[in-house]
């Protein structure tokens, strides 16, 4: 993660507090943006301790880590562990009362919404969004693929690659779309989460959305034929990709590195991943009506948009709480958390580390208000 002069100082005066935080999560490091920033939801307010741990959606980990430095650096007797150990994965280690939060890149199940009244203190668990960033669409392909080099690709031609029915990089309906590029003629190797995952269903919610007529599947957090390579979480399809010529995948734009990435057809243009063109489609899309239980902020992504400028292959990353605890001093962290994460220092943090874009102060209204239902007492 990127440093600044800011932290550093912060970071030297910090001393041994900052060390314990750091320690508590692994590979934390003094992070990019407002240091102060998680002071300004808890100054005023009584100071947070105890030992909190979270799992979930990987996609969020270069956020949390952040999100959990500079919270530390306000309450260092506050120790905040995060696994990212996949949004399935988190969710249900949390429905079985062993975390305080999970992080998931898909919003709960009506059946998880019922499981959780066993784990809360009172009602069910609700889950609002933490993170918004674009899912990019990751190749590597010798001579074409590098940080800031696209192809361009419609939804159609996405949807055949994932399914095993374009399976060269010479395929005319490629070659139609990028005719400046020399494209080889290698196998397409397509590369997929193993495990069950929020960004896999995000992202097979665009396939499915813009392309009816050529993916056929149920959505679901677990890829859904026998195309291509399984690999383990965000990490693990980076990895995979990296390693090979010809491999395509999907990921949470913060670990696409030097990969190219594929600029998506939104009207009668190809549009690259930005945090600034993820935003565009979340502000645009409306709130899901449909998501049972009470405090839940459900954005329903609008993946067919033709706004100018938008990229609608959006990851929209929740965390799930419950409204009451069985321990108070967990509720009192879990809003204290919270409100920081989604204040507008915690998002620019996030946006500094993860580049994710930050949420907008109407999305914000609304998460604000479920937050503000937690029991603390």
């Amino acid at each position: 993660m990127r440093k600044n002069l800011l932290v550093r100082s912060i970071a030297a005066v910090s001393g041994v507090a900052m060390l314990a935080a750091l320690g508590a999560c692994g590979n934390n490091e003094p992070v990019s943006g407002s240091s102060s920033a998680a002071g300004k939801s808890t100054s005023s307010a009584e100071k947070i301790s105890g030992e909190f741990q979270g799992a979930g959606a990987s996609s969020q980990q270069s956020a949390v880590e952040a999100w959990i430095a500079s919270y530390q650096a306000q309450n260092p007797d506050a120790k905040i562990s995060y696994n990212p150990s996949g949004s399935g994965a988190g969710v249900s280690t949390f429905l079985t009362g062993a975390t305080a939060w999970a992080g998931s890149d898909a919003s709960l199940s009506d059946d998880e919404v019922s499981q959780s009244k066993s784990v809360c203190a009172s009602g069910t668990a609700f889950d609002v969004p933490v993170y918004i960033s674009p899912i990019a669409i990751v190749f590597n392909l010798k001579g074409i693929s590098g940080k800031d080099k696209h192809l361009n690709l419609d939804g159609e031609t996405i949807a055949k690659i994932f399914d095993g029915k374009i399976t060269k990089w010479n395929d005319d309906a490629i070659k139609q779309q990028n005719p400046k590029v020399d494209l080889p003629d290698t196998a397409i190797t397509v590369v997929h989460r193993s495990d069950k995952s929020g960004t896999t269903k995000n992202f097979l919610g665009y396939v499915k959305d813009v392309a009816p007529d050529n993916w056929s599947y149920d959505l679901s957090e677990n890829w859904p034929n026998e195309v291509g390579q399984g690999a383990k979480g965000t990490d693990g399809v980076i990895n995979t990709v990296s390693q090979a010529d010809g491999t395509i995948g999907y990921a949470d734009a913060s670990k696409a590195g030097d990969l190219g990435t594929v600029a998506v057809k939104v009207g009668e243009k190809y549009v690259p991943y930005s945090a600034e063109a993820a935003a565009k489609v979340v502000d645009a899309s409306p709130l899901d009506d449909s998501a049972k239980g009470d405090n839940r902020v459900v954005v329903k992504l609008d993946h067919t948009t033709t706004t100018d400028g938008a990229y609608p292959v959006v990851l929209i990353s929740y965390d799930v709480v419950c409204p009451a605890y069985k321990d108070v001093n967990t509720a009192k962290f879990v809003k204290s958390w919270l409100t920081y994460v989604i204040s507008e220092d915690g998002q620019q943090v996030a946006a500094d580390n993860a580049g994710s874009a930050p949420m907008s102060d109407t999305l914000r209204a609304k998460v604000t208000k479920s937050i503000d239902a937690i029991e603390t007492k």
